[in-house]
């Protein structure tokens, strides 16, 4: 019976139960769940003195088939060359075995088929047959399939889709792509391409999207690691299942991660790597293993975070990461741990304490379990949090993961603290999430952040799992501010629309002089670019539902947009200071119209495409995806200072611009000496407030105080209810300011709409530029008429005293 013990695999739910009362040696074996490895002689043997007893038998196991390979030779039926049938060879792949199958076929709508003969490669068996594809045109597909019974009558079977182009569809032509044949494939189907290159095995997949092909997928394996691959299939099924065999397991998965893999077919190695941890991790729960296999695995698991996860959707590298996460912390769990205090690498570092009051440091994170008799495995990730999903709210991941296990313990209440260190600024807010595996997103039940400065955040858990910290640049998500943000955004896009139409009705009777063309030109840009920047901010408010490259149009939109709405603001600003400052200095036309239309149009588009040509160079993200607007790392870094900078300035320059208007009203009061009129200059100075901070974009000033409180402070709530507001609606306050409230315009649609002005025009005080340009005139006319004066006093007036 020790032979047989020492070579069964211990999770095959194998028994052995006394047969009779009065012999204790006489035992039974029971397996449970057995594979066609199991099938052989056994041998049970004891010893009575000097003589040795032994019996054998033998153990037959009808199986099935591992897997069955399908193939189909071409790899698409053409009708429209062949208008009544095509020809088509198929074939079926198994493990070579000693089962005698019986196997049967069944062609495509019945159709018949003709078997070839069985013929064997590489230790499998192969069987094939001949059938044709009708090119009557059906709804369903057109299949083959093979069904495989042992001799218990247990089946198995496969089957494979014939893709076929009938008369009139759609497809892709034939094309030849790096030496590879690409067949002519029906619309929305996926040709399978099995060449590839020395040294991999698998296979290469390219969809048609309607007459034009996607991109191909690499599933073409290291040949070496493909054989890893079957080394820990055959581990847990119990085929030597020992500790020497688990260590070169995992020296080839480190070995082959080690290897430079071509660009297409990294995602591929990567795949199988992971699925040799998750065979492992399942094999694990049932075979023994010391901490013998743990410089292999840490250093394998670490190099496959070296390599760059490109070439495939971001969902399937979601799903990828997860996985990994799953098998590395199962196999961390599963493996025993003797006298080693812990293993670590470039991407990696794991660490073990025991004891009542558990204190290790991974990666510069401090980890602390109180009440523990067990084994407290921590083992800290680098550059796998990108990869995770994260629905989290509005949320930026860190850098760092930490998984923490627990070993011969089974308390139900436990208590970790970990100790984050920040890489981000104060101006965001942490949150302390662990990984949910059930849901494969990020959560925070049982969570807390129980401190945070610029320097740590400390979280606290009652549950033990993997923990990170994420990051987010305000407050959870206010649905009172979201309602607002999409009112005013509707309400401001329909104002900027009705501008836009008053604008082109009123453009000819209003736009007489050069001071009224600058300014309304101005206002039209203005207009126009805050009307395209909102419409892109309201198809990016669910990011979540976006592509990746939806994501980027709009982020980039948005970047080009608010910067040439800013652009023009500064254009007016300056221009108003110009004429105010220089009153009998004139703007041209020509030359107005060239400057502005190099800040407005060409200096926004540098700004935008340099900052994208070197976000792409450096390798440094352009935009968030969680919020699809530009990325901000910390304090002068990251693509978000490519919009704060130039609006900063912008803001800053306005803000002058309006000083100088308010101190240029406040001038024009001086000369009326003692009849100036304190209460009017005050009613002037609100009007220039009011009508200018609108469209010289003061408001954003408000973002800027927000960024610099941090969302901690007190005024942080107050702060963004009042951005949002006032820039939400800001297209509104444009109309209002910009348009409805100048005189001209009014009476050229009280025109339009009764055909001719009736009555004497009322006056009314209002804010115009024409109104600030003339007082100033004034007053420069005035001091000029003084000085004038003095001259002619002091030749004409001091004879005249003289002789009296």
């Amino acid at each position: 019976m020790s032979a047989l013990s020492s070579t069964m695999a211990p999770w095959c739910n194998w028994t052995t139960t006394a047969a009779h009362q009065d012999y204790k040696s006489c035992v039974a074996v029971r397996l449970n769940n057995v594979t066609g490895i199991w099938a052989g002689v056994y041998e049970c043997g004891f010893t009575s003195g000097s003589v040795r007893h032994t019996a054998k038998t033998e153990l037959s196991v009808a199986i099935l088939p591992d897997f069955i390979n399908m193939k189909i030779n071409p790899l698409t039926a053409d009708c429209t060359t062949s208008p009544v049938n095509v020809p088509i060879n198929v074939s079926a792949t198994i493990p070579n075995s000693t089962e005698k199958y019986e196997l049967r076929w069944k062609g495509p709508l019945g159709n018949p088929l003709t078997e070839k003969p069985t013929t064997s490669y590489e230790n499998k068996l192969i069987f094939s047959g001949e059938t044709y594809i009708s090119c009557k045109k059906v709804p369903s597909a057109q299949q083959i399939t093979v069904s495989f019974t042992n001799s218990k009558k247990q089946q198995k079977n496969a089957t494979v889709d014939v893709p076929v182009i009938y008369v009139g569809d759609q497809f892709c032509s034939e094309e030849v792509v790096n030496g590879e044949i690409w067949p002519k494939t029906p619309a929305w189907d996926t040709a399978i391409n099995r060449t590839c290159a020395e040294g991999r095995v698998g296979y290469k997949s390219r969809t048609c999207d309607g007459s034009t092909w996607q991109p191909a997928f690499s599933y073409c394996v290291n040949e070496e690691l493909n054989k890893v691959v079957d080394a820990a299939d055959n581990f847990k099924k119990g085929l030597g299942a020992t500790q020497a065999v688990a260590m070169d397991i995992f020296e080839g998965l480190k070995n082959s991660s080690l290897a430079d893999s071509g660009s297409d077919d990294t995602m591929a190695d990567i795949s199988a790597s992971i699925i040799i941890l998750n065979v492992m991790a399942s094999a694990t729960t049932h075979v023994v293993l010391q901490e013998g296999v743990f410089p292999n695995l840490i250093d394998a698991a670490s190099n496959m975070l070296n390599k760059t996860w490109d070439g495939i959707n971001s969902s399937s590298v979601q799903n990828m990461s997860s996985d990994y996460l799953q098998s590395v912390e199962g196999l961390v769990k599963n493996i025993k741990v003797n006298k080693s205090r812990g293993f670590n690498s470039q991407n990696l570092d794991l660490k073990f304490c025991s004891g009542s009051d558990c204190n290790v440091s991974v990666f510069d994170i401090s980890v602390n379990l109180n009440s523990t008799n067990g084994i407290i495995k921590t083992i800290a990730v680098k550059n796998l949090m990108d990869k995770l999903r994260n629905n989290f709210h509005n949320t930026v991941p860190t850098n760092l993961l930490i998984s923490a296990t627990l070993e011969d313990n089974n308390d139900s209440s436990l208590e970790i603290t970990l100790d984050f260190p920040n890489n981000h600024s104060k101006l965001t807010i942490p949150y302390c999430v662990f990984w949910n595996t059930t849901e494969r997103d990020w959560s925070d039940a049982g969570c807390t952040v129980k401190d945070s400065d610029i320097n740590h955040t400390f979280c606290e858990c009652n549950h033990l799992t993997a923990f990170s910290v994420l990051m987010s640049k305000g407050n959870i998500p206010d649905p009172i501010l979201d309602i607002i943000t999409n009112v005013g955004l509707g309400v401001s896009i329909c104002s900027l629309l009705i501008f836009l139409i008053i604008e082109s009705l009123v453009w000819s009777a209003v736009v007489k002089t050069n001071l009224s063309h600058f300014r309304h030109t101005a206002m039209v840009n203005i207009a126009t670019f805050l009307l395209l920047a909102d419409c892109s901010f309201l198809a990016s408010s669910s990011p979540e539902k976006l592509s990746d490259t939806w994501c980027l149009v709009l982020t980039i939109c948005k970047h080009l947009f608010f910067l040439a709405m800013f652009s023009w603001m500064l254009c007016l600003s300056v221009m108003l200071v110009h004429q105010l400052i220089f009153v009998f200095s004139p703007l041209r036309k020509r030359v107005f119209m060239f400057l502005s239309s190099i800040v407005g149009y060409v200096c926004p588009i540098l700004i935008v495409g340099s900052s994208y040509v070197y976000c792409k160079y450096t390798n440094e993200p352009y935009y968030e995806k969680a919020t699809c607007w530009l990325h901000y790392k910390k304090l002068l870094e990251g693509s978000i200072h490519a919009f704060l900078l130039p609006v900063g300035t912008v803001v800053l320059t306005n803000l002058f611009s309006m000083v100088v208007v308010i101190l240029t009203l406040v001038k024009s009061t001086v000369p009326d000496g003692s009849k100036a009129d304190d209460k009017e200059t005050a009613k002037s100075i609100i009007k220039v407030v009011v009508f200018l901070t609108p469209v010289f974009g003061v408001t954003w000033i408000i973002g800027f105080f927000q960024l610099l409180i941090g969302p901690e402070h007190p005024m942080f709530q107050v702060a963004s209810y009042s951005f949002t507001i006032l820039n939400s609606f800001q297209g509104f306050f444009v109309l209002i300011t910009g348009c409805l409230a100048e005189q001209k315009v009014r009476e050229e649609m009280l025109k339009l709409h009764n055909g001719k002005i009736k009555g004497k025009k009322r006056q009314h005080e209002e804010f115009d530029f024409n109104h600030i340009h003339k007082r100033q005139m004034k007053v420069e006319i005035m001091h000029r008429n003084s000085h004038s004066s003095m001259h002619v006093c002091s030749s004409s007036c001091g004879p005249t005293t003289n002789m009296s």
